[in-house]
């Protein structure tokens, strides 16, 4: 549309004047800064609050007089509502924004934060962490849509290794702070200090977010939605980059869940607040999934998810030895391959989907946590039954089911280039 007049004399022949279109953001920029700080603070929140209660399953299941299998459900139940959340809410973000649904999300994520402490059963508290994990589903699939549409595509692995980034600082410091506060003042009062901590990094997400630039609404009609969702669905590289999120994930959601049980029994018998600090490991994290960028640019997509398998299964092989000096180099182990598994899968999502990046993304992330709520049921149920070899052979199937995802992606590429470069295929026909 032209600018409107302003009174001025019209000159006849002269060129209309043009608005300078945005471009989007890159790093070195203000808005790059502005926009990698919000979702950081984002993603801190989310995330200490998603997992709020894995530091404290002994103490819940001393609390409430349960087993290991049925506190993990307060873990369980939160990530497997977020996972069936997701792609509805995801829908919604293609209607009504990017910004509006992760804004929603927070502030009902929060406020269901500072009830948490006060829930008087184990079922009240497993219920009220499922609505949790609904309100946050809206969170991850809008972000990383958000940075698709905002970011110059060779700048996207790195942005989305950021907030990755901000997802394991909240998980860490999440379960550091309820483990130190529960030590003070019980479970309970862990968790409402994790609450507070996520209003004040709701605040500043709200206070920091650049506003979208490029988001296009789309329609909400059912049929439309359904028809992009199997589309993503019957593409075959979108399907192994699902199952990869979801293996990854079962891996770490059986480590974290069981590992304070194993800490905080013989010969160990370490105490909450030591048990919390384990968690420090996740800074390892940070690292790996902010440097997925690199290491995809020298060792390609499948060069860096074998050398995130391999880190993981070496780390879980570490952690089977009964002396803290090798579970924690294990932890870090098994916390770096993980993360950088993860960054790679989920960037590689982005970038795959042309269309619909909101449902690409939210079935991955759906994906993502179906394998946590897995990870962390079916590692608290091996533990129970048979100890910590049993979860880590639980885990170790999981990076097992990674390495044939990803061998099968390599056979099948270089079968589609063997296609399309054979005489009289479109390779040979175009030359």
């Amino acid at each position: 549309m032209p600018p409107a007049h302003t009174g001025a004399p019209l000159v006849t022949g002269a060129s209309t004047p043009s608005f300078p279109q945005p471009e989007p953001h890159s790093p070195g920029r203000p808005g790059y800064r502005r926009m990698s700080l919000a979702l950081f603070a984002a993603g801190l929140a989310v995330f200490a609050l998603l997992y709020s209660t894995q530091a404290l399953l002994p103490a819940v299941s001393a609390g409430f007089g349960v087993t290991a299998g049925q506190a993990s459900w307060t873990v369980s139940a939160a990530t497997g509502a977020l996972a069936l959340a997701v792609l509805p809410l995801s829908a919604l973000s293609e209607r009504f924004g990017r910004t509006r649904m992760m804004t929603c999300s927070m502030v009902v994520a929060v406020g269901i934060g500072l009830l948490v402490p006060f829930a008087p059963s184990l079922e009240w508290l497993v219920a009220l962490r499922a609505v949790q994990g609904a309100a946050i589903a809206g969170v991850p699939a809008s972000a990383m849509a958000y940075l698709a549409e905002e970011v110059r595509p060779k700048a996207l692995v790195g942005a989305i290794g950021l907030f990755v980034a901000g997802n394991s600082i909240g998980g860490m410091s999440g379960r550091i702070v309820t483990g130190w506060a529960a030590q003070l003042w019980g479970w309970r009062g862990g968790l409402l200090a994790v609450g507070v901590m996520a209003l004040v990094c709701a605040a500043a997400f709200l206070a920091l977010l650049p506003r979208a630039r490029f988001f296009r609404p789309a329609s909400l009609e059912p049929r439309a939605v359904g028809r992009t969702v199997a589309g993503h669905l019957r593409d075959p590289l979108l399907l192994r980059l699902y199952g990869i999120g979801a293996l990854f994930m079962t891996v770490f959601g059986a480590v974290y869940t069981v590992i304070g049980y194993r800490l905080a029994a013989a010969p160990f018998s370490l105490g909450q607040g030591v048990v919390g600090s384990v968690f420090l490991v996740y800074l390892v994290g940070t690292v790996s999934s902010a440097a997925a960028g690199k290491l995809v640019a020298r060792a390609g997509r499948r060069g860096a998810l074998y050398l995130a398998v391999t880190t993981t299964a070496l780390g879980l092989l570490l952690s089977l030895g009964n002396s803290l000096g090798l579970i924690l180099p294990g932890l870090v182990l098994i916390t770096a391959g993980f993360f950088a598994g993860h960054a790679v899968a989920s960037a590689a999502v982005s970038r795959t989907a042309k269309t619909g990046r909101a449902q690409a993304s939210a079935l991955y992330q759906s994906a993502y946590y179906l394998g946590s709520s897995a990870g962390g049921t079916l590692g608290a149920l091996a533990y129970h039954a048979s100890g910590w070899a049993a979860t880590v052979g639980i885990a170790l199937l999981a990076v097992l089911g990674v390495v044939s995802i990803t061998l099968y992606g390599s056979h099948a590429a270089r079968a589609e280039r063997r296609r399309l470069l054979a005489p009289g295929g479109p390779a040979a026909a175009a030359r």
